[in-house]
């Protein structure tokens, strides 16, 4: 479980103190915003079972959200939206979310542990691969972001758009998804530059 720590403890004995763990989910979706968290952990500190979020439970991803919020010293999220992805293409708008939810700590972070991405911010930064698996602060990010967006799914953007099944499947490309899309058009939610061949096979509803 120590190993969780040992980018941050790098950082540590280079003399950084407020070390921010940055990950992001819904890259790969066809519906919704893309959201970022980001999350400064007191020195040391590691709570039991942050690991990354699509390998827990959506029980124990709630538990440890709760957690992680109660204990972290700072906790940014950052949201964009379906018409930017649209605009600016996702891995843009995945960093765009990643900086925003680094703007929105309480307390300033002086480096930055990335999952995988680079955050256009002057601050010094590393990206791990499979960070999310590799560094608590990232993991913890990676569960606050899940969680963040999960509870959109299944509450404001399901009674939004019902009959979709977006509670069900989160705005992945799953065949009943991509089904209703067919059926009932798209909705000013749903990515556009995601759906290809899908918007050539039926109307817009909106």
């Amino acid at each position: 479980m120590s190993e969780l720590l040992k980018y941050e403890r790098e950082c540590i004995t280079e003399g950084y103190h407020y070390i921010a763990g940055v990950d992001e989910v819904g890259r790969g979706c066809l519906f919704g915003d893309v959201i970022a968290a980001a999350v400064i952990m007191p020195e040391g500190v590691i709570i039991e079972g942050v690991n990354d979020s699509k390998k827990l439970s959506e029980k124990k991803r709630e538990q440890l959200y709760d957690q992680i919020m109660e204990q972290a010293l700072a906790v940014g999220v950052g949201y964009v939206d379906a018409a930017t992805i649209d605009e600016i293409n996702i891995k843009q708008a995945a960093r765009l979310a990643m900086k925003i939810a680094l703007q929105q700590l309480s307390v300033s972070p002086d480096y930055i542990l990335v999952d995988a991405e680079k955050v256009d911010l002057d601050i010094p930064q590393r990206s791990i691969i499979k960070g999310d698996s590799n560094s608590h602060s990232i993991a913890a990010a990676s569960i606050i972001a899940k969680v963040t967006r999960d509870r959109l799914c299944v509450g404001e953007w399901e009674e939004q758009y019902p009959g979709y099944g977006i509670a069900g499947h989160k705005g992945y490309a799953t065949k009943v998804h991509r089904a209703q899309i067919i059926a009932q058009g798209i909705t000013p939610l749903h990515r556009k530059s995601f759906l290809g061949n899908l918007l050539l096979e039926q109307p817009t509803l909106f």
